[in-house]
């Protein structure tokens, strides 16, 4: 999945006319890290994914990472279900 995002921010590079110097130097990261993210290398801090973003003006799609979670829908339910439990019976110690 890492390698895809670096290729789609590289093919928007290109078509951007845009070269790896100059979107380092507007993300102020190295041309290194930006290479990085190009190749799909784990553990590059998800800050940089957004300067990066934001130097191709694709800040927007950020907010489109996990915002379809069916998962997370679901979780409100279950914390709604949780709440209608029977309380616990009190044990009455004489």
């Amino acid at each position: 999945m890492l390698n895809e995002v670096g290729l789609n921010i590289k093919c928007v590079q290109l078509r951007q006319k845009l070269s790896s110097a100059q979107v380092a130097k507007r993300a102020n990261i190295g041309r290194s890290t930006l290479l990085n993210i190009e190749n799909g290398k784990a553990g590059i801090n998800i800050g940089y994914y957004l300067l990066v973003l934001q130097v191709l003006g694709l800040e927007s799609d950020f907010l489109f990472f996990a915002k379809d979670d069916e998962l997370g829908r679901k979780l409100p339910d279950v914390k709604m279900n949780l709440s209608l439990r029977v309380p616990k019976k009190k044990s009455y110690q004489e």
